[in-house]
This record gives C-alpha cells, structure tokens and sequence, in this order.
C-alpha cells in the first residue's frame, strides 16, 4: 500500500473513455520514453488499466499489442440479469492478463483509482485493494457491466462523477496536474434503439463533466479524436494510440519546463 505523504508533487490524471481512452496508452509511451518522473497517477475507468500498465512499468509494447487485436465483443459477456447486460469476466480477464495479475503492491509509481457506489452515489478511490478487481469496476459501464460488489458496496465506472479525477489527484497532495482527456463523441442524427440512446446519454453527461472537470488541471492533453471516433471504436485503437502520441510530443516541450525527469 502506498502512502500519499504532503508534499509538492506532480500527478498524471487520466480520463475514461472506453476504446477513446486507449488514446491514452499512446500518451504514457513517450512519457517514458522521454523519462517524465510523475509522483502519482490517478485514473478512471480505462484510464486506470493504462495508468496501472504505466506505473507497474511493464512493456508498454505489449499492452498495445492487446489494445489492437481486442474488439468489443472480446470485452463482452451477454448475461441474463437485472442489474447489466454483461457479466464481465472477458472484461476481468483482459485487465488481468494486460497487468500480468500484478497488485497494488507492485506499483513503481502510486496510483489511484476512481469508482462510485451505485447504491449512494458517492464517488471513491482506491489505492490497495484487488488491483484487477477495482479497474473492472472503474470500468463497469452501467446498464453495460454489472455493478462491482467491493467491500458489501455496490460500484461501478469511476467517469460517471469523475470523468477526469483532478479532485482526486488534489485530495491526494498533487499540486501541479496534467491531465489527459480523450473526450467524447456526441453523435448527430437519429437514435433507434436503447443501446444508441445509453451511448449517447453517457457522452453528454461526460461532455459536461469534462468540461468543468479540466479547468483545474494546469496542463491539459486533449488528443484529437475527432467526432468519427466513439467509445466503442476498438477496431480503430492504432489509430487512436498514435493520436496519443501526437499529442504528448506536442505537448513536451511545456512539460517539460515543470516535470521532473530521469537523469
């Protein structure tokens, strides 16, 4: 278990966003190619598989050799139930093999991450625990995956209060935020049927929420997804991992004026 002690510290914030959010693996890989020294990372959703792959420092190659075979239907489970259309073991078992079933305890850098209780709607964060068993939950799309039952509570996607967790970095003693948003895709034209209209109704309320959410951050990384690339585009990862790396190289040169590097 890490502890958070409070001292100046830089913090990487990554942002939910389904398959958008493999933008982020894009992000991560020249930040350790360039040698950025970040002293936590705090994620939501799949921004906490990405953020977990990065601070156990495993082969980032790999992890991306994952994101670009996986389609959506490797990641779902039809289940007949009540509380989600998909069980959610292929979900766990991909988090497990791309974090090698590694624990919190293996972390090279310390991390947190966000889920909320259903049943309250109070959001949390972790940092100890089940590592594979909190990242499902902070990646269980509800209505899409069933709620995660972590200590008698009830969680589910981290992004439904915290799209980009800045607030939780800030808790945690982080005093200078990057912040990585892979943003959303709010599609024009007709609607048909309930899928459509839960896909839809959670890239609104993540718009949102973003757009309060980033105002904190001191320097924000936003790749340029487009409005063609939405939250199930799996099919499109190598694309979205090389947008992520565009915008990390443009973005160096400011960072690193405030971010500590290896020497």
């Amino acid at each position: 278990m890490w502890i958070f002690k409070p001292y100046k510290k830089a913090a990487l914030v990554l942002s939910g966003g389904s398959a958008r959010g493999v933008t982020h693996l894009g992000v991560v890989k020249v930040f350790k190619r360039e040698g950025l020294k970040f002293d936590m990372v705090v994620g939501t959703s799949i921004g906490s598989l990405i953020g977990a792959a990065y601070c156990l420092d495993l082969p980032l190659e790999e992890v991306e050799a994952t994101a670009v075979k996986t389609t959506a239907m490797d990641l779902l489970d039809i289940t007949i139930s009540r509380m989600g259309l998909t069980e959610g073991n292929k979900l766990e078992n991909i988090i497990r093999r791309v974090i090698k079933n590694k624990s919190f305890n293996d972390l090279k850098i310390p991390l947190a991450i966000t889920t909320v209780d259903i049943e309250t709607g109070n959001e949390l964060y972790f940092t100890s625990g089940d590592l594979a068993r909190i990242i499902k939950a902070s990646c269980s799309l509800p209505g899409i995956f069933k709620p995660i039952e972590i200590g008698g509570r009830l969680m589910i996607d981290g992004g439904m209060k915290q799209h980009l967790p800045v607030a939780i970095a800030k808790k945690l003693g982080a005093d200078f935020i990057v912040a990585v948003d892979a943003g959303f895709c709010v599609k024009k034209g007709k609607i048909n049927n309930m899928l459509g209209i839960l896909m839809q109704s959670i890239q609104i309320m993540g718009e949102e929420l973003a757009r309060h959410q980033s105002v904190h951050a001191d320097i924000i990384i936003k790749p340029q997804l487009g409005d063609t690339i939405d939250q199930m585009a799996f099919n499109k990862a190598a694309v979205i991992i090389k947008k992520g790396e565009e915008a990390a190289e443009e973005a160096l040169p400011i960072l690193k004026k405030y971010i500590k590097t290896e020497t």
